[in-house]
């Protein structure tokens, strides 16, 4: 079945911490190989009610900077872990892999290690290759989601060596700048609706990220705001109603604090007109056709910008306990007699997708600098939270 690694934490050095954890990951990840799921043990002495923690992976090679920064906290702080082969992979189509994949399984009883199943991990980590094309572990850190390709193209333009996607046609094609610690940026080109907002998010979350930003096209609902604007989400109408019945629409969604304040910092280093507030999120395109509702909506909310994806984003977000923000830019005034047509939408895209991008990575490069092991997240901390799965402070 493979090795079985144990590694006391007492006493051990920084240098003993970071040797051990790879150690760890690298049973988890040669049990992958082997067609067997991984197995961590956790005694935490410390802990009065929750001192022996156990969870399986699957794909641990795809999480492996996350695992080794988890196990290492742990391990310094005088944990006792073992890392093990566990039970053989089942198949996707074994009906109980299908039963596995339910996150609402719930054991009352006990402290989860990890958020996801390894059965879920392994059915998203798959389902990121054939979505974005690229594999699992290309992917950094920090993920920008977008609507246009006119992102991509900045992108590309910042980072000409950046990892693309292995074929033609990728339904959400992704890139990313791949730095030697894991840091980087990975761009998500999700197009356009909530529902491949949830689809992404769903399956990106399983690979911890620090960071998720969505950099799109919004419409502006002031009279004051013009074409080029930004806006800096502070809350979100959700209206998408892709995520209603697991995250019911009386629970507050907002973007991370400390997150929002490096986007608003970058907006006014770099003179930027910009406006805070709601973002009201449609699943429906066309809402003009049918406005009354939805303008009563926007109304009370206050709302300052319409999208498609923001809302979504930011919800799963929230669930999967990735800090998460939204950075959009004003392409077009429907209220305002201004609506976006053809005819003026190309000269707008070359004005605003570099700065967008600017914005966006200005941002990050104050995550890294101030927040090296990611940022902290109290306010998406549940009274049940996984001992792996939350923002590094929990």
């Amino acid at each position: 079945m493979g090795d079985v690694v144990e590694v006391d934490g007492t006493g051990l050095s920084s240098e003993d911490v970071e040797k051990a954890t790879d150690r760890l990951v690298d049973v988890l990840v040669a049990a992958d190989e082997d067609g067997w799921y991984g197995r961590l043990e956790v005694v935490r002495p410390w802990s009065e009610h929750n001192p022996h923690l156990d969870g399986e992976f699957a794909r641990a090679g795809a999480i492996r900077r996350y695992l080794c920064r988890e196990l290492a906290s742990l391990l310094a702080t005088g944990a006792r872990i073992t890392a093990r082969p566990s039970r053989a992979q089942p198949p996707f189509d074994d009906p109980e892999f299908f039963v596995a994949l339910d996150e609402d399984r719930v054991d009352t009883r006990s402290k989860k290690l990890f958020l996801f199943s390894p059965e879920r991990m392994a059915l998203s980590i798959d389902r990121i290759g054939h979505y974005t094309g690229t594999p699992a572990a290309s992917f950094q850190r920090h993920v920008l989601f977008t609507n246009y390709a006119m992102h991509v193209e900045a992108f590309l333009e910042r980072f000409p060596d950046a990892v693309r996607p292995d074929r033609p046609g990728a339904q959400m094609p992704a890139y990313h700048h791949v730095t030697e610690a894991g840091d980087g940026v990975s761009l998500v080109n999700i197009g356009v609706g909530p529902a491949n907002a949830k689809t992404a998010t769903d399956h990106v979350a399983v690979l911890r990220p620090d960071t998720m930003i969505m950099i799109g096209h919004c419409g502006g609902l002031r009279n004051h705001q013009h074409k080029g604007d930004f806006v800096l989400a502070t809350g979100y109408q959700r209206a998408d109603h892709v995520l209603d019945e697991v995250l019911p629409l009386d629970v507050p969604v907002v973007p991370n604090h400390r997150l929002n304040s490096f986007l608003l910092d970058a907006l006014q280093q770099a003179g930027m007109t910009y406006r805070l507030g709601i973002v009201h999120t449609t699943d429906n395109r066309d809402w003009e056709f049918n406005q009354q509702a939805t303008l009563r909506a926007m109304r009370l909310s206050r709302s300052v910008a319409v999208d498609m994806e923001s809302a979504t984003i930011a919800t799963n977000g929230f669930r999967y306990r990735v800090p998460h923000a939204t950075l959009l830019c004003v392409s077009d005034k429907p209220l305002h007699g201004s609506p976006k047509l053809a005819a003026g939408a190309q000269e707008f895209y070359e004005a605003s997708k570099r700065h967008h991008l600017d914005l966006a990575l200005t941002a990050l490069d104050s995550v890294r600098r101030e927040h090296p092991e990611g940022l902290p997240g109290q306010e998406i901390r549940a009274v049940d939270e996984p001992l792996f799965g939350g923002p590094p402070d929990l």
